[in-house]
């Protein structure tokens, strides 16, 4: 109303003006000026209108969060627990939806408008997460699921070994197996049950090495896996580089060391157990590409595979070898067990990658009174190791002790994976390497240009593998270029879909 009388004050005002023609200059000053005065209030109250309906919703928001938190804990205390999921149930499923529910329902006042946007807001929250929980499960049945060609390949290669003599060939051969112990060999050692990964890996270091004729494989892989493994091997030599394959059912340990590398098994099995019922995305993520693999477990028990050597250089089976390996070989790691990128040398030293503390809960003090939490993480996929300063120390048990350790604790020490009791057992065992050795992470993100070109070992650490889909297409091109795409079992199976 007043709004209406301020306008026909203004418009009479302006008409006045108009009509009168005998003003001084002095009164249409004082007219003119006050015309404006009248625009800019009648102005500053249009736009106030528009506000302050904004505003006032904001405030109320604020005014009843307190209120609608209260009347939410009185509600449930007196309704039980289900009556909360009951209410986020029925929430609106988006703001658009929850903005209708507030047309259709006019009358409602604001603490139920409050508690609808609160159930609204948990029910996207819970999607959110189910999206991501669903995310690292796809990531890692994928990075787990074999490709079915690479699975024709295996398939092809074991019915080779059982109709084909060759195939079954003594490996190595009878006038090479005095290499197998020679310690003054280059002697790597890899453990899987990938067949086309291993040849990658196998390949590419021979093409790189300046001294082919003194490498040794060893390869150790299980005992489905074994035949096709060693037909592979057998049909396509690496002369004058050795290749030794075996399987774990081959391996006659004494009892003790059976009984111990049991107990390693058993204890991962039962964490990947927990982990899998407790449908928790960040364990879910610590997992190793190869949750369920033995061979995974058994890297703690390289002194046990591999008796009759005294250091070894491990790769993984997701690595490829881009630079001469001798050098690491014959690198002198001072009294320790474990040489592994850890370190930059220069500016006072500075974690390459991770730290204890990005690994393990410092809150407990089973850690924190035993570690650092600023040491820097090693990082595992190109080690050497002195397997027989490994021996006269308690890695492995240590490794064991610390995996009972967190079983018990309900993984507070740390989230699952095989990584941080690792840290723990070679902690103090480790000596840094240039990092130049080792480019990591590569089947997680894409690295720095300038970073490929002088890395020694390329190692496709995630879920996307090269020989995977999911894996980075520029990336998978410096792996598939070890791959023998001639080879008539490979022609064969490389349209299989």
């Amino acid at each position: 109303m007043w709004l209406c009388a301020l306008g026909r004050r203004v418009g009479a005002s302006s008409r006045g003006a108009r009509g009168s023609t005998a003003k001084t200059p002095r009164q249409r000053q004082y007219l003119q000026h006050r015309w404006f005065s009248y625009q800019s209030v009648l102005l500053a109250i249009v736009v106030l209108g528009a506000l302050l309906p904004l505003l006032f919703t904001r405030a109320s928001f604020l005014a009843m969060d307190g209120a609608a938190i209260c009347c939410s804990i009185i509600f449930l205390e007196a309704e039980g627990a289900d009556v909360e999921m009951n209410l986020v149930e029925a929430a609106p499923e988006s703001f658009s939806g929850l903005v209708a529910d507030s047309f259709s329902h006019p009358d409602q006042d604001i603490k139920t408008f409050a508690l609808k946007t609160k159930a609204t807001l948990l029910k996207m929250d819970h999607k959110v997460q189910l999206a991501r929980l669903q995310e690292s499960v796809f990531w890692r049945l994928a990075s787990d699921g074999i490709p079915k060609s690479m699975h024709c390949l295996s398939l092809r290669l074991k019915e080779e070994y059982y109709i084909n003599a060759l195939a079954r060939s003594p490996l190595p051969p009878p006038e090479y197996v005095s290499r197998l112990d020679n310690q003054s060999l280059v002697h790597i050692a890899v453990l899987t049950d990938n067949v086309l990964a291993a040849s990658v890996v196998v390949s590419s270091t021979v093409k790189r090495s300046a001294n082919p004729e003194d490498l040794v494989f060893h390869i150790v892989t299980d005992k489905k896996t074994y035949a096709s493994m060693h037909s592979w091997f057998a049909l396509n030599p690496v002369f004058p580089a050795v290749v030794v394959v075996k399987g774990l059912h081959q391996f006659d340990w004494p009892s003790h060391v059976g009984l111990a590398v049991l107990e390693t098994v058993k204890l991962h099995q039962t964490t990947w157990e927990h982990v899998y019922h407790a449908r928790d995305d960040r364990r879910i993520e610590a997992l190793s590409s190869s949750p369920q693999s033995i061979l995974t477990y058994l890297r703690i028990h390289l002194p046990e595979l591999f008796p009759g050597l005294d250091k070894v250089i491990f790769l993984h089976d997701d690595t490829v070898v881009c630079r001469d390996l001798s050098p690491l070989w014959y690198l002198d790691l001072q009294g320790k067990v474990n040489g592994a990128v850890s370190t930059v040398k220069g500016n006072g030293d500075s974690c390459v990658g991770d730290t204890f503390g990005d690994y393990l809960n410092f809150s407990r003090t089973e850690i924190s009174t035993q570690f650092d939490r600023h040491e820097c993480a090693w990082i595992g996929g190109i080690n050497v190791f002195d397997l027989k300063a490994w021996r006269q120390t308690n890695i492995s048990k240590a490794y064991q002790h610390w995996l009972k350790l967190n079983l018990e604790s309900g993984f507070l020490l740390w989230e699952a994976g095989t990584a941080p009791p690792a840290l723990i057992a070679f902690e103090g065992h480790t000596h840094p390497i240039d990092p130049s050795w080792h480019l990591w992470g590569l089947g997680l993100r894409r690295p720095a240009g300038e970073s490929l070109p002088s890395a020694a070992v390329l190692h496709f650490s995630g879920p996307a593998k090269p020989w995977l889909a999911v894996g980075f297409p520029e990336l998978r091109n410096l792996w598939e270029e070890h791959v023998d795409y001639s080879n008539e079992l490979v022609k064969s199976c490389a349209g299989v879909e």
